[in-house]
């Protein structure tokens, strides 16, 4: 299991591109051992609104064990990643080891999938989820890799997407937040059986290339863009 540790690669990469492959080395790894793949389809079953009333969390969590497959271990919620609620409807995930934080929708829950640092999900909502990835990395500053539009452009077609879906970059730009860079962009991805529409926030720091992507079923979109969003505008990388 080690191998498909990236956190571990050496030496650092130095181009967007070596990110890139490096990352969908983790991709496909994760796909190929059909525990859970990055992009999971809308599995969720045709029950009738009442089947989700107010035991809906204990239902989540029923759902996931039932679901879960050797690499994928649905965590306690009440875990140390969790902390007091300081937004409403969001918890706020603090990573002091590798330097970063974030907020994600209340409800969703925390699982542990190779590769990943961390992902947290909607059970219910498969397509809906948020996850951080790490790559060790040699450059100073997100520039160095190119422009929002470029950087937005080699991560969806070699990491963020399997080459058989059709993408399309909605938008891309850079951000200043607290003296650090960060690029975003947003863009869908188009599978057979679904549409996803996605959001990511890329930046430096602390010898890392790091990744937040979140996102949501196409159909659920015009729900979720805000809340997606706040996630988004959350994500924080600090110095340790």
């Amino acid at each position: 299991m080690d191998k498909w540790n990236y956190r571990k690669v050496s030496p650092p990469p130095h181009t967007i591109q070596q990110l890139s492959l490096l990352l969908r080395f983790v991709f496909f790894a994760i796909s190929y051992n059909n525990d859970v793949p990055a992009e999971l389809p809308n599995a969720s079953p045709n029950l009738p609104p009442q089947h989700f009333c107010s035991d809906r969390s204990g239902r989540r969590q029923v759902i996931a064990i039932g679901t879960a497959s050797p690499l994928v271990f649905l965590l306690n919620q009440h875990s140390y990643s969790f902390a007091a609620e300081n937004k409403k409807g969001f918890l706020p995930v603090l990573d002091k080891k590798d330097g970063y934080s974030f907020l994600y929708p209340f409800g969703w829950q925390e699982v542990v999938i190779e590769g990943q640092d961390k992902v947290f999900k909607d059970v219910i909502e498969p397509l809906e989820s948020v996850s951080v990835n790490l790559i060790p990395t040699g450059k100073q500053d997100i520039r160095e890799f190119g422009s929002p539009e470029e950087v937005a452009q080699t991560l969806i077609k070699k990491v963020l997407a399997p080459p058989n879906q059709k993408t399309k970059i909605v938008a891309a730009k850079e951000q200043d937040i607290e003296g650090k860079l960060y690029y975003q962009f947003e863009f869908i991805a188009q599978a057979p059986n679904y549409t996803r529409h996605a959001l990511s926030t890329v930046s430096i720091g602390n010898g890392k290339f790091y990744t937040l992507t979140t996102g949501a079923n196409e159909r659920r979109w015009g729900k979720m863009k805000d809340r997606l969003q706040t996630v988004i505008d959350s994500f924080k990388i600090f110095d340790v």
